[in-house]
């Protein structure tokens, strides 16, 4: 296989056989970083097949996605809660002989998701997963993504190789996330697997395209209503607190280089900004950058929490969850130095907020009253 990023020989002429080709395993897709991870994968490495397993209600969407790629990007049904992932037997089977990458992405981001529903997803489904793992034939690599926020309430530095902290959480996002990444741990001894965890994702830091104005897009939110009735822009939250936010196509390419580095193998990768700017640097260059003009006062996180408890209030912000405000006042930061013995090689370092504010802004103007982008 060729590493990700690297220079490939050209083509062959003949077609390759299925033969003479690798499998991964996807989970995640069609989603945000799923459906270019793919992409990636399948640019990267000419000789590599992917197999998706997407659930049924996804599957039409999926496959119109899946299109473009050609035959090397293959979709099946499946249910990652399931025993066996819910696949057709012969699925399965095929998928235990062939498999040597799986790349794990599926989970329930929903900072307010019920604690069944994301049990079964990001807990059951995860095990789920391992369970095939252990089973496949020709497996050589996890790729499981976590999240940052495994550390939970936790404050000051977090470091890559911890996880059991005795840490409380703010959502059972968080919660099951971090049931799920000891289970993954548990069983790195018997699975070779690289953990990544990444922070809050924006969108590309080239085209600013995303596919939901979530996370720091209620920023932008609030900063288009206010502009729009000529009213102060404000600071929200504790001024000081990290907010750390990376763009999409940087964790797609970290994902994709670390599943074949063998460096990386039984590590896990903090995928974050390393010199975040703080909430009320954020608002600030966000504000610059669409409106013109700084922010001027703050406004306490609890009394835009308490504000977004109103439906009307938040449909006017895009649905953004009240939960999701809390990581305004959240002073933690991520320690990056695996992850950057690992990518640094490999040419892969976030690019700074400032580089990529222009095009996330350019594109939210573009596409800020479309509903397709509305959190629902």
């Amino acid at each position: 296989m060729a590493l990700p990023g690297r220079k490939l020989d050209a083509a062959p002429t003949e077609p390759i056989s299925i033969q003479a080709m690798s499998t991964a395993l996807l989970t995640g897709y069609p989603g945000f970083i799923g459906s270019r991870l793919a992409t990636k994968l399948l640019a990267d490495d000419k000789k590599l097949r992917v197999i998706a397993i997407v659930e049924e209600r996804m599957l039409e969407a999926a496959r119109e996605a899946a299109a473009e790629a050609g035959d090397r990007l293959e979709v099946i049904a499946g249910d990652i809660g399931e025993r066996g992932l819910g696949l057709a037997a012969e699925d399965l089977d095929r998928v235990l002989a062939e498999v040597e990458l799986v790349f794990h992405l599926a989970a329930i981001y929903d900072l307010a998701v019920p604690l069944e529903i994301a049990q079964r997803v990001n807990v059951d489904g995860t095990g789920n997963i391992l369970e095939l793992c252990l089973s496949a034939k020709r497996l050589k690599r996890l790729a499981y993504v976590s999240t940052a926020y495994v550390s939970g309430r936790r404050t000051g530095k977090v470091y890559e190789h911890e996880l059991v902290m005795g840490q409380q959480f703010k959502n059972h996002y968080e919660s099951t996330k971090f049931q799920a990444e000891a289970w993954v741990r548990e069983l790195m001894d018997q699975v070779p697997t690289t953990i990544l965890r990444p922070a809050i994702v924006v969108g590309d830091s080239q085209t600013g395209e995303t596919q939901k104005f979530d996370g720091p897009y209620f920023m932008l939110r609030a900063i288009a209503e206010a502009e729009s009735r000529g009213q102060p822009l404000v600071n929200f939250g504790r001024a000081g607190a990290p907010f750390n936010v990376v763009p999409v196509d940087f964790i797609v390419d970290a994902i994709a280089t670390a599943a074949y580095d063998p460096l990386a193998v039984g590590e896990t990768l903090h995928l974050v900004d390393p010199d975040p700017l703080s909430a009320s640097q954020l608002a600030e260059t966000l504000s610059l950058e669409y409106a013109g003009r700084p922010p001027r006062g703050r406004v306490p996180a609890s009394t835009v929490a308490a504000a977004l408890r109103l439906n009307a209030v938040r449909k006017r912000f895009g649905g953004t969850p009240r939960e999701s405000v809390i990581y305004l006042n959240h002073p933690v930061s991520y320690d990056t130095r695996r992850a950057v013995a690992i990518l640094e090689p490999h040419g892969l370092r976030p690019p700074l907020f400032n580089s990529y504010v222009g095009p996330m802004v350019k594109f939210f103007k573009a596409h800020e009253n479309d509903p397709a982008f509305a959190r629902t």
